[in-house]
């Protein structure tokens, strides 16, 4: 007695379908299962001898072989609890056509008591049961928000083992889950903190929104108390509102990680992700024994925050060039090698020197020289290069802090760069892998940021007079064309380039 059953797992932010295969013999009773399974996939024997017992069912007393198809790829995880199960129950009653269930993919974790409970990767299993063609899915009811958003397959939500089995018996019908994406969308969107709550540093908000505007990386640089992760925090606020894609990508991503809360349709809002500095380069990249995303791909389409930079491990830090500049990152092991997205925007926070307070005119630093020297040593001039705005956040005044704040609302300023990134949509419309300025390759920057004489002149003086790189010169000019979408300009002008030239003014000041 044989019985073959659909389940799915994930590979990095992708999944498969796994054929699960199983096998009734008339013979001494065992329980195996083959096709390369992890840990967790061997411990699913007890979980679904138990589950079927304690659900009222009769478990053959036999030798029972399941195999995962295809066996040369390794499965982990507890999402093939529910299809082992079904495919025993199938093989032993012959109950359950084998047609009904070559229409659905079946997954869940299982309890001893029959339980179904969620697992990871839902929308990803969703996505390629809609690829290839199947009625429906059936999965735990955590899940089932999540797993709707992909539309154009029937979302099947289960309680227990016993719901499930009635279903393929047909025993009962289950409604397919549905949900509003305008009101997921509605719900999702709603800000806790805003610009307005900002009081002075009108200097440090342009710069924001000039970055924002561009998908630019940007730090900050100032004493504490100064505002950096208060204006950090407010990014997100002012970035345009995600596309239904970005949404879905992202989405996949925190799934995977288990990182999406419990009837949770999607992440509709920029993530702001904040390690802290103790993270290892594993943790901040991805990585492990079967490896998962890290932070920078956790914060794709969002902010990646490291505060306090100069304290974060050296290794750590230079990991993050490869990312920035690909907007992806290759996890290689012995067996296999994923690679998840990370197109992020970065914003980096740090004082002057270890106290914190030089160049403050209200307090005294108490480091000397050479300890200064040590403390901005610690971030590598090439990291320094990829961030291309760099901006002095000064202690705010008390005339700024006793007053009622005016400042222009998060709402306002994100119409504005939501103009300008519209801008850019338009620009690169014949180029699928470009979004933003900040983007922008060498062909690109040829094509789209052509200066005239006296902004080169411009130019030419500041890479001379601040020993700027070749790669410094590249940003500088994505800014200016940043700058210019948000005027509304179509040339650059040497206003635009001399602002852009002002967010680089740091460069030889931290090095000095």
């Amino acid at each position: 007695m044989t019985s073959r059953v659909l389940g799915c797992t994930t590979l990095g932010i992708d999944a498969y379908v796994v054929h699960v295969e199983t096998d009734i013999a008339n013979q001494l009773p065992a329980f195996s299962v083959v096709g390369l399974p992890d840990s967790a996939v061997k411990e699913s024997r007890d979980r679904v001898t138990a589950a079927i017992k304690n659900s009222g069912r009769l478990f053959p007393n036999h030798r029972i072989t399941v195999n995962l198809a295809p066996a040369d790829i390794r499965k982990e995880g507890s999402a093939f609890d529910l299809p082992i199960a079904v495919g025993i129950i199938a093989a032993a009653s012959g109950h359950i056509s084998q047609k009904k269930l070559s229409q659905y993919a079946i997954w869940g974790e299982l309890a001893l008591d029959g339980e179904v409970r969620s697992v990871r990767g839902a929308l990803s299993m969703a996505v390629e049961a809609k690829r290839v063609g199947l009625k429906g899915i059936i999965l735990p009811v955590e899940n089932a928000r999540e797993a709707t958003i992909v539309g154009g397959v029937d979302v099947l939500p289960v309680r227990d083992l016993t719901e499930a089995l009635d279903f393929l018996e047909g025993y009962c019908d289950i409604v397919p889950f549905e949900v509003d994406m305008d009101e997921v969308f509605r719900q999702a969107t709603t800000h806790r903190v805003d610009f307005r709550d900002v009081r002075g540093q009108e200097h440090a908000k342009r710069a924001l929104e000039v970055a924002a505007s561009g998908g630019h990386n940007l730090i900050l640089l100032g004493p504490p108390g100064s505002g950096k992760t208060m204006l950090a925090k407010r990014l997100p606020t002012i970035l345009p509102e995600m596309t239904l894609d970005e949404s879905l990508e992202t989405t996949k991503i925190h799934s995977v990680a288990g990182l999406l809360p419990p009837h949770t349709a999607l992440v509709a809002i920029r993530p702001f992700r904040s390690p802290h500095h103790t993270i290892s380069d594993a943790g901040l990249i991805g990585g492990g024994p079967y490896p998962r995303p890290g932070e920078v791909s956790l914060s794709h389409h969002g902010v990646l925050f490291l505060d306090e930079l100069p304290e974060f491990k050296k290794q750590v830090l230079e990991s993050l060039r490869q990312p920035i500049e690909d907007s992806f990152v290759t996890i290689s092991r012995a067996a296999m090698s994923l690679t998840y997205p990370a197109r992020f925007m970065m914003i980096c926070a740090m004082n002057p020197c270890p106290c914190g307070y030089l160049g403050d005119p209200n307090n005294e630093c108490i480091c000397s020289p050479p300890l200064i020297q040590r403390y901005v040593s610690r971030i590598s001039g090439p990291l320094m290069d990829r961030i291309d705005i760099h901006i002095e956040v000064p202690a705010v005044k008390y005339d700024d802090l006793s007053r009622e704040p005016t400042g222009e609302s998060s709402e306002t300023i994100r119409k504005r760069v939501q103009t300008a990134r519209e801008v850019q949509l338009h620009r690169f419309r014949d180029h699928s892998d470009l979004f933003s300025n900040a983007h922008m390759g060498p062909q690109e920057i040829r094509a789209f940021c052509r200066i005239n004489g006296k902004s080169e002149e411009l130019l030419k003086m500041a890479i001379t007079r601040l020993g700027l790189s070749a790669r410094a010169y590249d940003r500088i000019l994505k800014a200016s064309r940043t700058i210019a979408d948000l005027e509304g300009e179509v040339d650059i002008k040497a206003q635009h380039v001399a602002e852009a030239i002002q967010y680089r003014s740091l460069d030889r000041k931290l090095w000095e």
